[in-house]
């Protein structure tokens, strides 16, 4: 964005139109930024798909007048883009700068440690925040179970996505093309006894933690431990990480784990909307 961009944004922070403006309904009556606003929120919601003046102006209530003059200053101001072809308006790089500018912001384990501390104060297992790093993912976070006996994990060590509940967890909300492509190039090595070797079995699995939507595991990845997990996604719909609860595999009997794993969904998707997070996507089925 120009400084002389930057100089115009006054254009839509000043008052409402004149009395006369034709738009001058409920919704016409706020603010000029407000406005703006709530045409790019309007866009945000729909992406990636374009709408047209007509269909903005009848979402938000506004006359296509008041509609088009805001459309053309945002698009001035590199907000929104316009197709010539299609007519349509879709969010354009200065959204895309905000966007990222805030995520850059977030401190997901400050977002995440309330939830895990209070899945810890419901279960009385360790709760621990995962964090993906391409193929494997890493330990960012836990709070401990107050039980003398418990499990606990090393913070910064990395592990391959095909061994426990929480590697599991952040496979299965892959895409297909993803996993496949993770299968390709990575051998399913055993960590213990219990580990997932064959890529028809893990394939099967996934498709059970994408229709439940948690990930278990019995040993999978640290003998004598049982867990589960469910997967942090970001609000471009990017898989974060996971959240997981854990503890002696004698504590995490199906009825348990059932519930641990409700748990751990409920927890992982107040997390997934703290990030911007809108839960209308569908993952591929395997």
């Amino acid at each position: 964005m120009t400084g002389k961009d930057r100089g115009d944004m006054h254009v839509l922070s000043t008052g409402g139109d004149p009395p006369q403006d034709p738009g001058a309904t409920d919704a016409g009556s706020r603010s000029g930024l407000a406005r703006a606003l709530a045409v790019i929120g309007t866009l945000s919601e729909r992406a990636p798909e374009a709408m047209g003046v007509s269909a903005i102006s009848r979402e938000l209530g506004l006359s296509k007048t008041v509609a088009h003059r805001i459309l053309k200053e945002l698009v001035a101001l590199d907000f929104l883009a316009f197709d010539e072809v299609t007519k349509g308006y879709r969010l354009g790089t200065g959204a895309l700068q905000v966007g990222m500018a805030a995520l850059r912001g977030l401190d997901v384990p400050r977002i995440a440690r309330p939830h895990l501390q209070r899945l810890v104060q419901e279960t009385g297992e360790t709760a621990t925040l995962s964090a993906r790093q391409g193929a494997a993912r890493v330990y960012i976070d836990q709070v401990l179970s107050p039980h003398e006996i418990r499990m606990s994990v090393a913070l910064g060590t990395a592990h391959a996505l095909h061994a426990g509940s929480s590697s599991k967890a952040i496979l299965a909300a892959l895409s297909d093309t993803e996993v496949e492509e993770y299968l390709e190039a990575h051998a399913l090595a055993a960590v213990t006894g219990n580990t997932i070797t064959s890529a028809d079995a893990l394939r099967a699995d996934l498709r059970a933690i994408r229709e439940c939507g948690y990930a278990a595991s019995r040993g999978e990845r640290q003998h004598g431990a049982g867990s589960v997990a469910a997967a942090v996604l970001l609000a471009d719909g990017g898989v974060f990480g996971a959240v997981s609860l854990c503890g002696p595999v004698d504590r995490f009997g199906p009825d348990v784990a059932a519930d641990y794993g409700t748990r751990v969904v409920a927890a992982a998707h107040k997390i997934s909307l703290e990030l911007g997070w809108q839960p209308d996507g569908v993952v591929d089925a395997l």
